[in-house]
């Protein structure tokens, strides 16, 4: 065979190998995805880093890497990863970071919560907080369990409470992405 049928040959032997490959995988089943042949997805998740509008030009950032795994589809308080947000004004302001505790989504919502493990804020560490995301693209919103109160909330705050998104997030600053959850009911 010469050198230019044995590339050609290759090539096509290449694509049609591709072509079963994405075929496979491509069944239409919402517990896998492209990429991922034979891999389950994780039950739900909620990630991303975007800032909060303030027309006082607030500086206030809330990231999220939270996930639960597909073993643990019927156990939202086996959510692991973390959460962070920071709010500064004028250069006065705090940060915190949580240890997820639980993560339930629903469609483009998400409610996560977890305990305070790192902050400057003085008494808050070991304090669980709440933050609720729902996922509109590029005009996604939040809340937050410390909306109404002083601080960042009652000591006795159950797992996955939080508050109505009502914050929005700043255009062109981030986007959060919320995995739904499909427990078996």
């Amino acid at each position: 065979m010469h050198r230019r049928t044995k590339i050609v040959a290759l090539g096509a032997a290449l694509l049609l190998t591709a072509g079963a490959a994405g075929s496979a995988t491509a069944t239409g089943d919402p517990e896998k995805s492209p990429g991922t042949a034979g891999k389950s997805r994780e039950a739900a998740a909620l990630t991303g880093t975007a800032k909060l509008y303030r027309s006082a030009g607030d500086d206030i950032t809330f990231a999220f890497n939270a996930h639960l795994a597909a073993k643990d589809k019927a156990d939202p308080m086996r959510a692991t990863g973390t959460f962070e947000w920071s709010h500064y004004i004028d250069g006065e302001g705090a940060w915190a970071k949580a240890k997820v505790d639980c993560l339930v989504t629903g469609g483009k919502v998400a409610v996560v919560s977890g305990v305070v493990t790192d902050t400057d804020l003085p008494g808050e560490k070991g304090t669980r907080v709440g933050i609720t995301v729902h996922d509109l693209g590029r005009h996604d919103r939040l809340g937050y369990s410390w909306a109404t109160t002083e601080d960042l909330g009652p000591e006795d705050l159950p797992k996955c409470v939080g508050s109505a998104p009502f914050e929005k997030v700043k255009k062109g600053t981030g986007d959060f992405t919320v995995v739904p959850w499909q427990p078996d009911f």
